[in-house]
């Protein structure tokens, strides 16, 4: 849908109720939409993650991901639809600048709250994540540190596993099995 000049500082909730006007105005549809069930929301899509395949060291998959961002209804088109942007219209109610900060904020907030309850494993290589406390899972990870000579990688207790990508050296597997730890053993 184009839309006239006069409408790039016009709200966002003026574009979802003419989307609503038009489409309940076709002939052929038999429900009709209310603007008050419905929001405009545009998609980004997220950097790609890397994900490593523990059975197959060579394996690694790339994932893309999209996250639907909803756009406030008191926002002005031109100020949060950027130019021939794909918008959705999804069920849910429209929020203005305000809710959607304050969601962003709770968010963020429960997000910090469930990364401190989490403690990282302090073994060479094992790169999993546990509720401080435990229960501790079971981890396969190095003995010793690793070593980065010009363009090698390798883990010092497994010299011939050598790797020249940075991808390649995260997937060597450990040389021995055991149980997370949320303390530095000393190298002593």
């Amino acid at each position: 849908m184009t839309l006239p000049k006069s409408w790039k500082n016009g709200p966002v909730s003026r574009l979802l109720a003419q989307f609503v006007e038009s489409y309940n105005s076709s002939k052929t549809i038999s429900n009709e939409l209310a603007a008050s069930d419905l929001h405009i929301a545009t998609r980004r899509e997220n950097t790609p993650s890397y994900n490593n395949n523990n059975t197959t060291p060579q394996t690694t998959t790339t994932t893309t991901t999209t996250t639907t961002i909803p756009l406030p209804c008191d926002g002005n088109v031109i100020d949060v639809i950027n130019d021939r942007a794909d918008l959705y219209i999804l069920h849910g109610p429209f929020k203005t600048r305000a809710q959607l900060a304050e969601d962003a904020r709770k968010i963020a907030d429960e997000q910090k709250s469930s990364a401190a309850e989490l403690a990282s494993c302090t073994h060479f290589g094992c790169r999993k994540k546990f509720p401080r406390g435990g229960p501790y899972p079971t981890c396969q990870y190095h003995v010793s540190p690793p070593v980065f000579h010009e363009t090698a990688k390798f883990w010092s207790c497994c010299p011939n596993k050598k790797a020249y990508d940075w991808d390649d050296f995260q997937a060597i597997e450990g040389c021995r099995m055991g149980n997370c730890s949320e303390v530095k053993e000393d190298m002593g």
